[in-house]
């Protein structure tokens, strides 16, 4: 179908000044592609529409799963008919989707297709390692590729638009939804979050294999007091533009076609009613130009807020805020029309939010074709393809964290000819998938277990004991798991959390092992074998016991749909780690938050007073975290010299060399720290600004060179204005924030 068939009946000259104007928008962000055509199709559309029907644009309702497939609710079907929905989520497959886009453009009166979107958090079909997980590997062309590969396989199922990427700064582990973002840095965050727009956007829709994306979740979401989802944010105008911020707007400036608000309230002021945020930051400042989504129910949860009195009064007040769709709430279907004839929303404004919404439809190409992500040939070709499971392995290895390898435990030696595999997460294909896993299968996932007996084949006898649950008090399984190790050459200990304890509405007041597999652990670990444990789990987690007894630690987070493969890779030595954690490890609950980036304060602890009681400290716990932001161990070693910092007009080059001391050869994630000395408002005592991940041979010495300008030394001041300040600067270069190797530079 063809808008031009049928609905366009006339040109309207009236419109063509802010057509001009509109257009111009459109294509000054990346990844547009709007011409005054398009424009006038949007416009001459508008003008047909009832008020019913252009407020049915603005509302999101969900499909379903039953035991037989999906399903739609019958309500629901009859809006579709009657015009009065403009997009669905969780619907999937193409016949499916093919039959309820049936009914838009054959049925209702205007024949405007459906947006059909779904949760691609890490994957469609072929899951890939949790977004924490792929954050470790600091890999962006992987990141981009990751979810490349899964537009492709969700736009064979018929959808065309993804909730993701969530692009929310933490630090704060006990909120479970770290698990879908990339931990607390702003610089490294914003730079992964404009891998994952293009990864799922691409640089247009025309080959049928990308989508929309959203970011997700606007604002601050990520900073919920006591880590509990869904709670009160509480932060400054300074902490919020300098730490929160940033990777939104690197969406925005990547072209991201949507952008979703968050539960949360900011300053008092809920962001789904938040005129501010989403009207003054989001179009008048930052310039975006897509569309505004609500997350689940949330305007309809502004009266629980107590901001509206109903939820009349919450369709009012998110309409005229800036939002455009609201997803399951169900309130602007039901409440637009009367506030319109009240005189409390303006037509002006619905239109505004159709046309956004209508381009997206247009530009993703539904217009033209709007079965054109209902494709059966290309998902029975083109999804969980050998490439992709490849690829999936590959990025399993790159994400794995190797946090501790006392005596060279790993990678497993070759003389081991006996090894027992313990462990509540050694052989659970369900909990590899992780939270968030979009339509893959479990049946589909490589378990630890079943990874090392494909590396093994037959030439190590490998047995394997569950011991104990993830999380119960049963200590009946942990004599016959010790009883195993004591038989075997080597013992790895699978060891974390089930993938549904993180994730949405899974924040955990105590986040070290859950149940009693830290009694697992001491009873394996005095076997006195050499043990590797390997964790599983959806955030850090505190686990200074752990560290304290067991001879080696692998992070592997939740890998997918190859997890067990690709952590074998690692565990056996055909690939040496080289991930490094993007967010802290606190040594316990106690500490949180605790985070590379913070301030000084008039009474700092120092290392070299450790008794000094009138500082900042605990008197129980050293104030620096168990694993610090940017830490992770290799097969190998790698040390730093030679630091040096010079300037050049606005131009400041940090270099320093990097020597591959080992054995083997190893990839090193280089990262650049600065610090501003003396500010006019305090300063971090180091920030992120910049890094490489290199392949450096055995015995080889690389020069590493980072060029910044003055611009990348600016801060927030109390204005909220943006500039740098000249003065005295520490650049720090090495293998984790807790570099010491440093240089001093004047701007």
């Amino acid at each position: 179908m063809h808008l031009s068939t049928g609905i366009l009946k006339s040109s309207l000259p009236a419109f063509i000044f802010f057509l001009l104007i509109q257009t111009s928008i459109a294509q000054n962000r990346p990844g547009a592609a709007f011409s005054p055509t398009d424009s006038i199709k949007v416009e001459t559309l508008l003008s047909q529409m009832t008020l019913d029907e252009k407020v049915g644009q603005l509302s999101l309702f969900a499909s379903g799963w039953e035991v037989t497939g999906p399903a739609m609710n019958t309500r629901y079907k009859q809006l579709i008919r009657d015009g009065k929905v403009g997009a669905i989520l969780n619907a999937s497959t193409p016949d499916y989707v093919k039959k309820l886009q049936k009914m838009a453009v054959e049925e209702s009166r205007l024949k405007i297709p459906l947006l059909f979107g779904y949760d691609v958090i890490h994957g469609y079909r072929t899951i890939f390692p949790i977004p924490l997980g792929q954050a470790a590997s600091w890999d962006l062309d992987a990141i981009e590729k990751a979810d490349r590969i899964a537009a492709g396989e969700a736009s064979a199922e018929g959808i065309c638009w993804t909730f993701a990427p969530m692009v929310d700064i933490s630090r704060d582990p006990r909120w479970g939804r770290v698990s879908e973002g990339a931990g607390e840095d702003p610089f490294l965050g914003s730079r992964i979050a404009e891998a994952r727009v293009r990864g799922f956007q691409g640089t247009g829709y025309e080959d049928g294999r990308h989508i929309l994306a959203c970011a997700k979740h606007f604002a601050a979401y990520g900073d919920p007091m006591a880590g509990r989802d869904y709670n009160v944010v509480d932060i400054s105008p300074a902490s919020l533009y300098e730490y929160y911020l940033p990777p939104y707007k690197a969406c925005v400036d990547a072209g991201v076609a949507t952008v979703m608000t968050s539960f949360n309230e900011i300053n008092g002021m809920p962001s789904t009613c938040n005129s501010w945020l989403l009207t003054d930051l989001l179009r008048k400042e930052w310039g975006f130009n897509g569309f505004v989504v609500t997350d689940w129910t949330s305007i309809n949860e502004l009266v629980e807020h107590g901001v509206a009195e109903d939820l009349k009064s919450a369709a009012e007040l998110s309409l005229n805020a800036g939002v455009d769709m609201d997803m399951m709430g169900s309130t602007f279907l039901d409440y637009l029309p009367g506030l319109v004839k009240e005189n409390k929303v303006k037509i002006s404004d619905i239109d505004r939010a159709v046309r956004y919404i209508l381009r997206a439809k247009i530009q993703v190409g539904l217009f033209d074709d709007p079965y054109r992500f209902c494709n059966q040939q290309r998902e029975q070709s083109e999804i969980m393809t050998k490439e992709s499971l490849e690829f999936a392995r590959k990025l399993v290895s790159e994400s794995c964290v190797l946090l501790k390898n006392d005596n060279r435990t790993l990678p497993v030696p070759q003389r081991v000819r006996t090894l027992a595999v313990i462990g509540p997460l050694g052989d659970a294909k369900k909990e590899m998938l992780g939270n968030w896993n979009a339509a893959g299968d479990w049946k589909n996932c490589i378990t630890l277990l079943e990874g090392i007996r494909n590396k093994c084949k037959g030439s190590v006898n490998v047995s394997f004991e569950k011991g104990c649950n993830i999380n119960d008090k049963d200590l009946s399984g942990i004599e016959a798991a010790v009883k195993l190790a004591q038989k075997a050459d080597y013992v790895i200990l699978a060891l974390g959390e089930s993938g549904e304890m993180s994730g949405e509405a899974a924040s955990r007041s105590d986040i070290d092992l859950p149940g009693v597999q830290n009694q697992l652990a001491d009873a394996v670990i005095n076997s006195g074998k050499p043990t590797a444990v390997v964790l599983f789990n959806g955030r850090p987690l505190s686990i200074s016991h752990l560290e304290a007894i067991a001879p080696a630690i692998l992070e592997t987070w939740f890998g997918g749909t190859q997890a067990g493969n690709g952590i074998t890779d690692v565990l056996f030595g055909d690939v040496n780690p080289s991930g490094k954690i993007t967010m802290s490890f606190p040594r316990n609950t106690g500490q949180i938050p605790v985070f590379y980036s913070r301030k000084n304060t008039g009474r700092p602890f120092k290392s070299d007073q450790p008794d000094e009681k009138y500082v900042s400290r605990y008197l129980d716990c050293p104030v620096t975290p168990l694993y610090p932001f940017g830490f992770g161990l290799s097969y190998t070693n790698f040390s730093y010299s030679g630091i040096k910092a010079l300037v050049k007009g606005n131009e400041i080059t940090v270099s320093a060399s990097v020597t591959n001391t080992g054995e083997r050869d190893g990839e090193e994630i280089v990262q650049l720290y600065i610090q501003d000395k003396v500010g006019s408002i305090t300063r971090p005592l180091k920030e992120l600004k910049g890094f490489k991940k290199l392949l450096i041979r055995k015995g080889q010495t690389v020069q590493v060179t980072f060029t910044l300008s003055a611009d990348d030394l600016s801060f927030y001041h109390p204005d909220l204005k943006k500039y740098w300040e000249p003065g005295e600067f520490n650049a720090f270069v090495g293998g984790s924030s807790a570099t010491v190797i440093s240089a001093t530079f004047r701007l």
